[in-house]
């Protein structure tokens, strides 16, 4: 099926688009990678009258970590993170989830934030970036706004964003040098959308926990932060009790119900493995 008849704009500036936006409101969507925007439109999911084509814009494509963290702009590739030698260490989550993202083709073209902004639950940047406490920045006709990831998720596809908005990038805050973590997934064939996901992120303090982020893909109507499970590695030394405890309190944080994908019991217990066998594999990276 073809896409109904719309407008395509590419602005040259930021401020065209916002112009382009605001003119159209409810009627006009963002293309940055295009890979979920598209088959939608294909699909006559969505039928916007105006595409704001924003792939000229300039300054969006920085990928960077400098004092206050690290910087994705709007047109950071998949791709881009996937090849990083950034993407390590102390973003070890990021760099573990990257290569998990889609298939190639779609890895090429699509956005980290344009993932974001998309807000499927089956999606994996949400549980990574989640993990480790990110927040977007957002510009609008009245300048600009920071939204932590729980404020922009608001339910499946749904996010806090006005329409007139554009995610400008995503910032990462620096869990500092004594940090890592890891993104495991289950899916049912290379490319295909996430069965269960679990992000994993520690920052250590001399020896033990000073901060865990632990966030879940698939298993709600948002990605999810396993607030409970994060509790109970803060402070601990990582003991295999501790982190037992910590996996059933993850999977106690699901929300999943059964499809052809698997039953919601079934999907608790990926959680649960995932969630120890994540946070063993970090345990061993930093010792």
């Amino acid at each position: 099926m073809y896409p109904a008849s719309f407008e395509y704009v590419a602005p040259a500036t930021l401020e065209e688009a916002l112009e382009t936006l605001g003119r159209y409101e409810d009627d006009a969507k963002v293309l940055a990678g295009g890979q979920s925007l598209i088959p939608l439109m294909k699909l006559r999911f969505a039928a916007p009258r105006a595409v704001v084509d924003i792939n000229r814009l300039p300054g969006l494509d920085t990928l960077a970590a400098g004092d206050g963290g690290l910087r994705i702009g709007a047109l950071v590739r998949h791709k881009t993170c996937e090849k990083s030698e950034l993407l390590g260490g102390r973003w070890g989550t990021l760099g573990a989830a990257a290569p998990l993202i889609s298939d190639p083709i779609i890895r090429n073209l699509g956005t980290v934030c344009g993932s974001l902004a998309h807000a499927d639950p089956q999606g994996d940047w949400g549980s990574a970036l989640l993990a480790m406490d990110a927040e977007v920045v957002a510009r609008g006709p009245d300048g600009s706004r920071t939204i932590p990831l729980p404020e922009l998720f608001e339910g499946p596809f749904v996010t806090s964003l006005a329409p007139t908005e554009i995610i400008t990038e995503a910032r990462v805050p620096d869990p500092g040098p004594a940090a890592g973590g890891t993104y495991l997934k289950l899916e049912r064939k290379v490319g295909d959308f996430a069965t269960v996901g679990v992000a994993v992120h520690l920052a250590m303090d001399d020896g033990r926990v000073g901060k865990a982020g632990i966030a879940l893909t698939a298993v709600g109507p948002t990605n999810l932060r396993a607030t409970a499970a994060e509790e109970a590695l803060a402070g601990s030394d990582l003991s295999d009790e501790v982190i037992a405890e910590a996996a059933r309190l993850a999977a106690e944080a699901a929300q999943p119900y059964s499809d052809t994908r698997g039953t919601a019991d079934y999907k608790r217990t990926v959680v649960r493995v995932f969630t120890e066998r994540g946070l063993r594999t970090v345990r061993e990276g930093m010792a």
